[in-house]
Formats: C-alpha cells, sequence, structure tokens
C-alpha cells in the first residue's frame, strides 16, 4: 500500500479499520509520536492522505492512533458557501482532549472525532461554573499556509485565569501545540484567504463529581473549531450600542477580569433586552461610581479625539483582552498616544469615534451610542478613520498580508 510505504520505518501498521463516512482507515499506533512530528506528517504530499491525518483514540486507556480518511482527502477546502458562513457553529472533523491527572499535570491529549461530550451530573463545571474559555483564529494565507495569532498570549491568559478559579492548566507548550494539532486536523474547514477564519476555543472544565462547594477533582482540555465569517451581522459596518446603567457585568475582587463562563452569562439578559431594541450590543459601566466605561459584553472599548486614543485600564473588573494588547502596540507605533486610565461616559458624547475589539470582531467601529436617551452618532453613522486604519493592519497581520515585525503570528505549513 503506498500510503504504508511512505511511513515505512517511522510506524508500525495495524489492520484496516472503517471510519464513520465507510471509507477507508488505515489505524497506525504512535505512542511515541510528537507533536512536531505530527504536524511534519500532516504535512507530507507523498501520499494522497496526507493532508487529512489526524489523531485520535478510541478511550483515554488505549494509546494514539493514526487515521487517515481517503474520502474526506480528497477534499482541500470543504464545500461551504464561504460568504455566509456568519457568526456561528459548523461542526468540523476533529477536537481535541486532555485530562488532569490527580496530580495536577495534564496528561498527553489527542484528537477525537467532533462530538459530543459526557460527565458526571455532579460535574464542577455544572454545579459551580468551574470552567474558563479562549478564543484565537487561525487563517488561511493566499499561498494555502495557514497563520495562527499570538496564541501564546491565550495559553498565558489562561493560565492566570485557572489560578484565580482554583483550578490547574495545561503549560503554554501544552496549549500551543494543541492549537497547532487541532487546526492543522481540521484544515479543510479553514476559509479561502481573504473570506474568514476558523475559530479556535479552548476550554478548562472541572469535570469531575463534586456535591460540596470545593474544586473539581477533575479537570479536562478541549478544543473545538468552527469557521466564521463576521461576528456583527454588520461586519465593518458600524455598529450601534446602548450604555447599561442599571446592570453591571463585574464588580471588583470578581472575576471580571478572567474568561470564566460565568462573565457571559451574566450579560445575556441586558442584552437580549438590547437587541430587541435593535440595537447591536450593551456596554457596561463600572459599579461603583456607575460613571465609568468597562466593556461591551464581549469585546474591549476605545474611545477616539484628535491623536489621543483612550481606553479603560485594566483592573481586575475587566478582560485583558489580547486584540486590545495589540491595537494599543499598532496604534503607537503608528503616532497616536494611547491612555489606559479611567474613562467617563460623558466623554463618549465629545469623541471623534469609538470602536470595539475583540478576537470575534476583531476592530467594530460604533456608529452611534445611546446613554439614558441621548443617542450620540459618530463619523455621520459611518467608518471612522483610525477604526478603519487599525482593522486594515491588524487583519492584514493576521492574514500574513503584510510583514510581521512584532512575530505575533506563527506559521503552520
Amino acid at each position: 500500500m503506498e500510503t504504508a510505504a511512505v511511513l515505512s520505518g517511522i510506524l508500525p501498521t495495524s489492520p484496516i479499520c472503517p471510519s464513520r463516512h465507510s471509507s477507508t482507515f488505515l489505524q497506525l499506533p504512535f505512542a511515541n509520536l510528537n507533536s512536531s512530528s505530527l504536524l511534519s506528517l500532516t504535512l507530507q504530499k507523498q501520499s494522497p492522505f496526507a493532508s487529512q491525518y489526524a489523531l485520535r483514540a478510541a478511550s483515554p486507556l488505549r494509546p494514539y492512533a493514526l487515521l487517515l480518511d481517503a474520502q474526506s482527502a480528497t477534499t482541500d477546502i470543504a464545500d461551504l458557501d464561504w460568504d455566509s458562513i456568519g457568526f456561528g457553529i459548523h461542526p468540523t472533523d476533529y477536537m481535541y482532549v486532555m485530562k488532569c491527572n490527580k496530580d495536577g499535570s495534564f496528561s498527553k491529549g489527542e484528537l477525537q472525532r467532533w462530538g459530543n461530550i459526557e460527565m458526571s451530573p455532579s460535574a464542577g463545571v455544572l454545579n459551580y461554573g468551574q470552567g474558563l474559555f479562549e478564543g484565537l483564529k487561525a487563517y488561511r494565507k493566499q499561498d494555502g499556509n495557514i497563520l495562527l495569532f499570538r496564541p501564546e498570549e491565550n495559553a498565558m491568559r489562561m493560565k492566570i485565569g485557572a489560578e484565580r478559579m482554583c483550578m490547574p492548566s495545561p503549560t503554554m507548550e501544552q496549549f500551543v501545540e494543541a492549537v497547532k494539532a487541532t487546526v492543522i486536523a481540521n484544515k479543510r474547514w479553514i476559509p479561502p484567504s481573504g473570506r474568514g477564519s476558523l475559530y479556535i476555543r479552548p476550554l478548562l472544565m472541572g469535570t469531575g463529581a463534586v456535591l460540596g462547594l470545593a474544586p473539581a477533582p477533575e479537570y479536562t482540555f478541549l478544543i473545538y473549531v468552527s469557521p466564521v465569517g463576521n461576528y456583527f451581522r454588520e461586519g465593518l459596518a458600524p455598529i450601534n450600542l446602548i450604555v447599561e446603567d442599571k446592570l453591571h457585568r463585574a464588580t471588583p475582587g470578581g472575576t471580571g477580569g478572567v474568561k470564566t463562563i460565568g462573565n457571559y452569562a451574566a450579560v445575556l439578559w441586558a442584552q437580549s433586552a438590547a437587541k430587541k431594541k435593535g440595537y447591536s450590543d450593551v456596554l457596561y459601566l463600572d459599579c461603583v461610581h456607575n460613571k465609568y466605561l468597562e466593556e461591551v459584553s464581549s469585546s474591549n472599548i476605545f474611545v477616539v479625539k484628535g491623536n489621543v486614543i483612550s481606553t479603560p485600564a485594566i483592573g481586575g473588573t475587566i478582560l485583558p483582552g489580547v486584540t486590545r494588547k495589540s491595537i494599543i502596540d499598532v496604534a503607537r507605533s503608528r503616532g497616536f498616544q494611547v491612555e489606559e486610565r479611567l474613562v467617563s461616559v460623558d466623554e463618549l458624547f465629545d469623541a471623534d469615534e469609538v470602536f470595539c475589539t475583540g478576537t470575534a470582531v476583531v476592530v467594530s467601529p460604533v456608529g452611534s451610542i445611546t446613554y439614558q436617551g441621548k443617542r450620540v452618532t459618530y463619523r455621520e453613522g459611518g467608518v471612522g478613520v483610525v477604526s478603519q486604519q487599525l482593522y486594515s493592519v491588524v487583519t492584514k497581520l493576521q492574514m500574513g498580508l503584510i510583514e510581521d515585525t512584532n512575530n505575533w503570528t506563527l506559521e503552520l505549513r
């Protein structure tokens, strides 16, 4: 068999077994194969199956197996309407799963077929919300290679969040290698260059059974991916926000500064009410003075006045966004003065423009903001010059269209 010949001398073969598509799989044990070897094997071109190498184990007790899917390997890119995928779930081929040992360290993970997971009804994440998530993207370059944008920042943020939530976390290397392996295994789901991205969702959950309030005895690190388009249906077109002055997203000393799952459930009521009134999303104020900007439901906020760009300072109630951090660096490199400070809601009415940043939206210009019945419109509802400039620079970096002098991108071949 040609495929076996390609791998001869590296891995011993085992019997052929059927796949979920009833196509032929070649199952090969590779208990000693590291992630770098996997990536190398994944990209071999000697075999028609090479682009579809992926890991899977039938159970946590079995060694890894290399599966070659002859049917799915014939398609380089999935057959989707890339211009209308929106921001939603499109089930892909594989997800990554890694369990935490009782000693608090994570074992070697595995790629499994996309599907439901099982856990105890008394799992810590279900009963006490002991869970974190991250979000990052993979982009297809014009030459077909894949780019990740600052995955080590997400790894570090998860580690910090895990400490706050009394959870063990993968090492930075484990996190990044898991992301790389998951993206490679789902490569055909990455949209063509310039038509979207592959959204990557790492999860860290307390999956062990616990009845009394306490940290869970077992944890699971899981990554799934989905091809996505624009987060807001408006795309880069300006969004309309309403300031929420009754409900608050976070409190000092709470968990607003980490990406825990409970932070997002807390904003759903206000967000749903705002959308029913025709607004795109909600802008929250601090809970102490009820006058300083915090963030939008799932993104950071920036206010532009002349050459000065202001954004709320990180102080425990605001998520330190990776895109936020990148925008600040890009803006300063282009001559803008960026201030991280308390930003009063009153400053919205004197601003030249306002924009949001986040992994999902990248940069989203704000067309109008309504506060206590008073509405302010920016750039006559159009896209601001600063918003457009920063969006262009960051997205070109993410897609490999301009030189990355900061070493922010990680290329997968």
